[in-house]
C-alpha cells in the first residue's frame, strides 16, 4: 500500500470519526452548559494529549510554530466547539449538518488565502452559490433552526475551516498526530481551569447520553479523528484528501436520524446534495491557481 493510498484511508477515517460530532455534541448539551462541554472536551483531550506525547517522547516544537498552533486552536479548540455547542441547545444536529457541507469550500478559501494563490472566477462563483444556498436555508421557514443559531453555525464553519487550513500545513512538516496533540496540550493552562469553574452543580441529575456525548467528542472528535485526519492530508495531500468532507454531512445525516431520530427534510437534503456540488466544483475550477504576491502567511 503506497502512500497516497494510506493517506485516503487514514483521511476517510478521520471524517467517518467527525461525522459523529455534531450528533454527540447535541446529545452532550442537552443535560451540559455548552461552555463546560467546550471547555471539558479541551481539557481532558489535553490531558490524553500529554500522555501521548510523553509516551512516545515527542520533540517539542519549534518556538516559530506556536503562533501557528495557537491559532489552530483557536479554530478547532475554540471556534468550532464553543458557536457549535451554543447552536445545537435550540437546533437539531440534523439542521446544523446542512452547515457542515461548507466546511471544505472554507478550508480552500483558507488554504487559498495562506498559501498566497488567486483561485478561478468559476472558483468564486461557485462560492458564492454554496453559500447562498445555504444562506437561504437558515432564513427559510423550515421551523427547525433560528437565526441566532444558524448564525452561530457560521461562525463554527469560519473558525474550523481556517483550524484546518493552518493544521494542514504545518502538519507536512511537524507531524499530523503531533499538530493536534501540541495543540490540546498548549490549550491546556486555560481549558483546564475553566473546566473545573464550569462543572455542574449537581452531577446526579445529568443523563447518561449527555455524558456519553462528552465523551465522544473528548476522545473522538478532538483527539483521535484529528489523528487520522491530519496524517491524511500529510500523506495523501491536503487538497486531494481534503474532498472526503464532502461525505461528512450524509454520514452525519444518518447518525442523527438513527441515534437521535430526528427528523431528516427533504429541503435539507436537497440544500446538502445542492451545496457538496457547489464545493466539488469549486476544488475543481480551483485547479492550477496562480500565486499572489506577499499574500498572508
Amino acid at each position: 500500500m503506497n502512500t497516497t493510498t494510506r493517506g485516503w484511508i487514514n483521511g476517510m477515517i478521520g471524517v467517518a470519526i467527525f461525522s459523529g460530532s455534531l450528533p454527540a455534541t447535541r446529545l452532550a448539551v442537552l443535560g451540559l452548559d455548552p461552555l463546560f462541554v467546550t471547555a471539558a472536551r479541551a481539557a481532558l483531550a489535553g490531558l490524553l494529549a500529554l500522555a501521548v506525547l510523553v509516551a512516545t517522547r515527542s520533540p517539542r516544537p519549534e518556538r516559530s510554530d506556536l503562533r501557528t498552533l495557537l491559532l489552530v486552536a483557536f479554530g478547532v479548540v475554540v471556534g468550532f466547539p464553543l458557536f457549535s455547542a451554543l447552536a445545537l441547545q435550540t437546533i437539531t444536529s440534523a439542521h446544523s449538518l446542512v452547515f457542515i457541507g461548507l466546511l471544505p469550500l472554507a478550508t480552500a478559501i483558507f488554504g487559498t488565502w495562506l498559501g498566497g494563490e488567486r483561485p478561478s472566477r468559476a472558483f468564486w462563483a461557485f462560492a458564492i452559490l454554496g453559500a447562498a444556498s445555504v444562506a437561504g436555508f437558515a432564513f427559510s421557514q423550515d421551523g427547525s433552526g433560528s437565526l441566532g443559531a444558524d448564525a452561530l453555525m457560521m461562525g463554527a464553519i469560519v473558525t474550523c475551516g481556517y483550524g484546518y487550513a493552518e493544521g494542514g500545513r504545518l502538519s507536512r512538516r511537524l507531524g499530523g498526530w503531533q499538530v493536534i496533540c501540541w495543540v490540546l496540550v498548549l490549550s491546556l493552562p486555560v481549558s483546564l481551569p475553566l473546566a473545573v469553574v464550569l462543572r455542574p452543580t449537581v452531577w446526579t441529575g445529568v443523563a447518561a447520553s449527555a455524558w456519553g456525548g462528552l465523551a465522544y467528542v473528548t476522545v473522538f472528535s478532538m483527539l483521535v479523528g484529528f489523528i487520522f485526519w491530519y496524517r491524511g492530508l500529510s500523506q495523501g495531500g491536503i487538497a486531494a484528501v481534503g474532498q472526503l468532507q464532502l461525505l461528512q454531512p450524509f454520514m452525519g445525516l444518518m447518525l442523527a436520524a438513527w441515534l437521535l431520530g430526528e427528523p431528516v427534510t427533504p429541503v435539507m437534503l436537497a440544500v446538502t446534495v445542492f451545496v457538496v456540488a457547489c464545493v466539488a466544483g469549486a476544488k475543481y475550477t480551483a485547479a492550477a491557481p496562480v500565486p499572489v504576491s506577499g499574500a498572508a502567511r
